[in-house]
């Protein structure tokens, strides 16, 4: 009985996480379209991304820390990290999109006939192959607040495998 609530709570958190995510994305756009200066927009984004990148920060290690000291299976453990990736996945691709509305020339991507969909999942594309370190190069970062936004994806995405890696 106390595993079925503790699989529903883990549920609804990580619902709640994400429509957090999703809410965070459609809130910073309105920012943006009603932002007279780009500057201050893109600080928004950056101090945006930096909240959440330290939430993720706080939740790897919770996890671990609960993974231990509930003597979790691996496996477990593995799934709530999977959950925990995509979010952050998901978070990153979302900051690179509202960045590419502030300044076009934030990345070396050409989406000029792409819709509104196909913009978005260049974004997250971009994102998962940051977090995998697998970097194509096809998209890259453009200027210092999308480079910086980029290190700060890289190295959240480190901690992350680390944790993965981690004997607990």
């Amino acid at each position: 009985m106390k595993q079925a609530q503790k699989r529903e709570s883990m549920i609804v958190r990580n619902t709640i996480e994400f429509a957090f995510i999703m809410l965070t994305w459609g809130v910073t756009q309105m920012l943006i379209q009603h932002s007279p200066l780009p500057g201050i927009a893109m600080a928004v984004i950056i101090v945006i991304s930096l909240s959440k990148t330290a939430f993720f920060g706080v939740e790897n290690i919770r996890q671990l820390f609960e993974a231990t000291h509930s003597n979790q299976p691996y496996h477990r453990f593995m799934l709530l990290m999977l959950v925990n990736m995509t979010q952050i996945i998901l978070s990153f691709g979302f900051d690179y999109h509202c960045m590419y509305l502030v300044d076009k020339a934030s990345f070396s991507v050409e989406l000029a006939n792409a819709t509104p969909g196909e913009t978005v999942f260049e974004f997250i594309y971009f994102s998962t192959l940051n977090f995998t370190f697998f970097g194509y190069g096809d998209v890259t970062p453009q200027n210092v607040p999308a480079k910086f936004v980029t290190m700060t994806e890289v190295l959240l995405a480190f901690v992350t495998v680390i944790f993965l890696l981690s004997d607990f």
